[in-house]
């Protein structure tokens, strides 16, 4: 049976069983080509995942905290992305999710405790959102569930809440630019750092828009969203001519620095947040964005649904790799209801893992092979992320063995007495000293869900909580759940409950479009639309965007077709100066020669040559300038001393080696003492050293004026089509009639491309 049917062929299967048990029974004697599991099955796996996540926790609070993450091989901790106990707040709404209240409200009134973020510390604007931002907001939301003390004006104020925001506001300076695009670090105090690099990669720029529009909406304070609304429009306005983005760019002038498009590393999370963004906020622009990016993507970028890396500008395959960060764009398919290219996309990359029982940093698909120096798997969770959005979509339960593959893999080779590593070669199956507090946040979080069916996550909607708060009466928990990157959940309700319409507004607003049926000349104009207007209204539209679509390809095509005729006259002139030169250089010898036979000048001859060969060395140089540059790339060409702030880069990497396995501890381990979220003991030394030079040579803080970014906002957003802030329907999926879902070319057969 073919693969990409075989979700169709499930449906078709439900439907004979239910119509004719006769052939239903026939073509059971045949035999299955995939496995059936009972939700005892999947409960049986989903206490597998809880007892990795618990042993992992546990070590954590055992060896490792208050550092930022645990080093599972040498059973200790250590500080990576900004010295606040990172893995506790990304791991806390995991404790929600698998149903341990207990320990979820006891960490959660520890981290109540701290007022804000005030610490002389360079951290990663990008990790500092959507792991420290996103986790309180997600934690904040899900604390009446949990059971934790919740002030009365809940969910639109409470302590983790005014933490999220004093860390926003700590973010903000770096936003501060002429594009509106973001540095890659902020100092938590004093705002920029003198001498900080302005490139930033694009997913360190689009990838605020969930966090930062959460919150706006939660407090009411617009700045936030505006804030990261002109970031992702800058990117827009500075994609190529054929609709492709760059990885890395100058957040200062707006110029690419790395030309490389792609949907991997230093990209991803921008399209992801298109299409969350979009769910969110109810932002029909993002949506627009996306479905023209991706025309874009799928027209360079796919090949046999794989998605290599070109250059931006011409769309030309530069790399044929996938990336492990690659895996989330099934997932994210799926949110826009095509759920047939990303199985496709989702098989490609399964059998990568079955190849190794991992997937590692980089494949290269040319070769069929792992990628030299990137043979690494730091437990990422975009692979598993995907195939549980899916399974949830289709139910196909291919998806549940590809699932319990990944479960096996990672029990079998990266536990550790102290945890679970980073298999630093898939390969081998060696470990590195490291566990990255995303295996807590979103791997094993994406790897219950995918066991627990009826978890309250995936309700849909069919059961609510009402709460009353000062704003009035609010349905919450209804499901519809948004995940940021980083796998904090967000309840769409809560943000509707702060800022959305009251309920007499509602009503008020529903009475102005109605008609008074007994008095219709009430009202002079109806503000409504019947259903066959409304239906040649949707038909005139679909037209418009497929006219559109159209001549944006047309535009792409005779823009390619200028880039080839420039390319093939700089060609022809470039080989006019290469016979021009060669001519010149044979001229040069002879005359040399003629010299030599008069004068044995050795010296002048070595000179002669030398000048020859620094010739060209400089059209080498001048070919490695006009060559696009990728990002593993820019970073290595970075000079020694320029100064290097690795809280910035988004590429994870650490140190290890290959460990023996052994049986886990089962069971929450508290330490004696909890100190302190955010206060450490430093050493005294160093302790010492720090107080001297903040006497002595103490950091001049910069003001930042909130008010005057404030109206920076306002007046310089980038331009965007008008249209697309209020087309919402964009929004929904294309619907198909009931009737068409059981013809030849409805649902259940692909549909043929002519």
């Amino acid at each position: 049976m073919n693969f990409y049917s075989r979700n169709n062929a499930v449906n078709m299967m439900n439907i004979l069983r239910s119509f004719c048990p006769l052939l239903w029974l026939i073509s059971a004697s045949l035999g299955s080509t995939f496995n059936q599991y009972t939700k005892e099955d999947l409960y049986k796996y989903r206490e597998e995942v809880r007892a990795m996540f618990q042993h992992s926790y546990n070590s954590y609070l055992e060896h490792a905290y208050p550092y930022d993450e645990l080093r599972p091989l040498s059973c200790d901790g250590v500080d990576t992305w900004g010295s606040y106990s990172l893995t506790l707040i990304d791991a806390l709404d995991t404790l929600a999710v698998m149903g341990n209240y207990s320990e979820f409200t006891r960490v959660y009134n520890i981290i109540a405790e701290r007022t804000d973020f005030d610490a002389n510390i360079n951290v990663s604007v990008f990790e500092t959102n959507i792991r420290i931002v996103g986790g309180l907001i997600s934690a904040h939301l899900l604390a009446k569930r949990a059971g934790a003390p919740v002030s009365p004006g809940w969910p639109c104020t409470g302590p983790l809440l005014s933490l999220a925001e004093d860390a926003v506001q700590r973010l903000l300076p770096a936003f501060d630019t002429p594009t509106g695009m973001p540095y890659g670090t902020v100092n938590l105090r004093h705002g920029v750092p003198e001498g900080e690099t302005p490139v930033t990669c694009t997913a360190g720029v689009g990838t605020y828009i969930v966090e930062f529009g959460a919150l706006s909406r939660l407090t009411g304070n617009p700045i936030y969203e505006e804030t990261a609304m002109r970031a992702m429009r800058a990117l827009w306005h500075h994609r190529s001519a054929i609709g492709l983005l760059g990885n890395h760019i100058d957040v200062l002038k707006g110029r690419w620095t790395a030309v490389e498009a792609g949907i991997g590393a230093g990209v991803d999370s921008y399209y992801e947040y298109l299409v969350k963004g979009a769910s969110l906020l109810q932002r029909p622009e993002l949506m627009t964005m996306f479905k023209e990016g991706r025309e874009a993507v799928e027209q360079y970028l796919n090949k046999d649904d794989w998605h290599f890396w070109v250059n931006m500008k011409n769309g030309q395959v530069t790399m044929p790799l996938f990336q492990n960060l690659e895996a989330f764009w099934p997932g994210t398919l799926s949110k826009v209801g095509d759920t047939a290219g990303a199985l496709k996309s989702l098989h490609n990359y399964h059998q990568v893992w079955k190849q190794y029982g991992f997937t590692p940093e980089f494949y290269n698909v040319a070769q069929g092979g792992v990628a030299a120096q990137r043979e690494g798997y730091p437990l990422r969770p975009e692979l598993i992320e995907s195939i549980m959005y899916l399974y949830r979509a289709t139910g196909d339960p291919w998806l549940v063995d590809a699932g319990v593959d990944i479960l096996k893999s990672i029990q079998h080779s990266a536990w550790t007495p102290c945890g679970y590593a980073t298999v630093k070669n898939v390969l081998t199956h060696s470990l590195e000293d490291r566990m990255e507090s995303f295996f807590l946040a979103e791997t094993t979080k994406y790897l219950y869900l995918m066991f627990d069916p009826d978890n309250f996550i995936h309700n849909r909607g069919n059961l609510a909580e009402v709460v009353t708060t000062p704003s009035g009466t609010c349905t919450l928990n209804a499901g519809g759940y948004i995940f940021n990157t980083e796998a904090h959940p967000i309840d769409p309700a809560a943000l509707q409950c702060c800022s959305g319409l009251s309920e007499k507004e509602i009503k008020s607003q529903i009475a102005s479009q109605m008609i008074d049926i007994l008095n219709p000349g009430k009202i002079k104009e109806f503000k409504g639309d019947l259903v066959p207007e409304r239906i040649k209204m949707l038909e005139k539209k679909r037209q418009e965007a497929a006219n559109e679509k159209k001549e944006r390809e047309r535009k792409i095509r005779e823009q390619l077709e200028i880039l080839r005729i420039q390319a093939q006259e700089a060609a022809a002139e470039q080989k006019i100066k290469d016979e021009e030169k060669r001519k010149l250089i044979k001229e040069a010898r002879e005359a040399r020669e003629n010299r030599t036979m008069e004068n044995d000048d050795i010296n002048k001859v070595e000179t002669n040559n030398d000048t020859e060969f620094e010739t060209e060395g400089d059209d080498i140089e001048d070919d490695e300038e006009n060559r696009p540059e990728f990002s593993a790339q820019k970073e290595a060409s970075v000079p020694s001393d320029s100064p290097k702030h690795t809280e910035a880069m988004i590429t994870r990497l650490s140190r290890g080696e290959v460990l023996t396995d052994h049986a886990a501890s089962p069971g929450i381990v508290t330490p004696e003492k909890m100190v302190n979220v955010f206060e450490k003991k430093a050493n005294v030394v160093v302790e010492a050293i720090s107080n001297l030079v903040q006497q002595f040579l103490p950091v001049e803080s910069v003001q930042f004026d909130l008010e005057s970014f404030s109206a920076k906002l306002r007046s310089g957003q980038w331009p965007l089509e008008p249209t697309w802030l209020t087309d919402h329907e964009v929004m929904s999926c294309p619907a198909v009639k009931f009737t068409d879902r059981f013809l030849m070319h409805g649902e259940f057969f692909e549909e043929k491309e002519p």
